[in-house]
């Protein structure tokens, strides 16, 4: 089971949904390899190691010219929902630039916890209204100062490479699409798409897409607060038809 979804009958539901071949359905998607019909459109990427060494990687799939989208499927360690969406964009066919990075927090997965391994909350150690105080493995923990944890200078350069249109965060538990500013018209799409509310309101201090919608000019950031628990696969397709449809919308003429 990935992220609480069974990835045999998942692969065939995405294959037939989005023109994948048979195949792409046909076998288990493990950690270490790619299903055969996807193999050749893989473009794994080594964006470096967390604290404890562990692999965060990024996949490429769709056009190179077409428009940029990236989606993060974990950053807090207990909010896994989002590595499912992830995974199932792996395998679609798309004329969007699809840049998917599934787990920023594989040591903070690896252990059950909000924080990454230094006991830091990543989605507090960005620099726009950073806050300084707080205890390691506090639930809100900046860390001792903006972009002290090698995954979020791992995230930061990613996005100052490719300059998305549009960053897509994945969290849990609220069940609602949060956004803010200059990723509003994002964020309402977004929730239109999904038939979830919109939650438009200011940016929690030291979050990614505050950072993001304040220093990237041109692109916008939103949070995806899933619900509870694992989607199932009607919903999961609904937040992979949203991620593609929204990058369309924003995408220049």
């Amino acid at each position: 089971m990935l992220g609480g979804v069974n990835h045999r009958v998942l692969l065939t539901v995405i294959a037939a949904t989005f023109g994948l071949g048979a195949s792409a359905g046909a076998q288990p998607l493990r950690s270490d390899s790619r299903p055969a019909a996807t193999m050749a459109k893989a473009h794994w990427m080594l964006l470096g190691r967390s604290e404890q060494g562990r692999a965060i990687l990024a996949d490429r799939v769709g056009n190179p010219s077409g428009p940029r989208v990236l989606v993060v499927g974990c950053i807090h360690g207990n909010e896994t929902a989002g590595i499912s969406v992830a995974r199932a964009l792996e395998h679609v066919r798309t004329v969007d630039d699809v840049w998917i990075v599934p787990d920023l927090n594989p040591d903070g997965v690896a252990h059950g916890t909000r924080q990454d391994a230094r006991g830091v909350d990543l989605n507090a150690n960005w620099s726009s209204g950073w806050q300084r105080g707080g205890a390691r493995f506090d639930p809100y923990y900046g860390g001792p100062y903006p972009f002290s944890e090698r995954e979020t200078r791992i995230a930061r350069a990613l996005i100052l490479k490719i300059h998305p249109r549009l960053t897509v965060w994945y969290h849990q538990h609220m069940d609602v699409i949060w956004a803010y500013g200059p990723s509003t018209t994002a964020g309402r799409l977004y929730a239109r798409a999904t038939g979830m509310a919109l939650y438009h309101h200011h940016w929690l201090p030291g979050t990614s897409t505050n950072w993001q919608n304040h220093h990237v000019a041109g692109t916008a950031s939103i949070t995806v607060e899933l619900p509870a628990g694992a989607l199932p696969h009607a919903h999961l397709l609904r937040h992979v038809r949203a991620v593609l449809s929204v990058t369309k919308a924003l995408a220049p003429s």
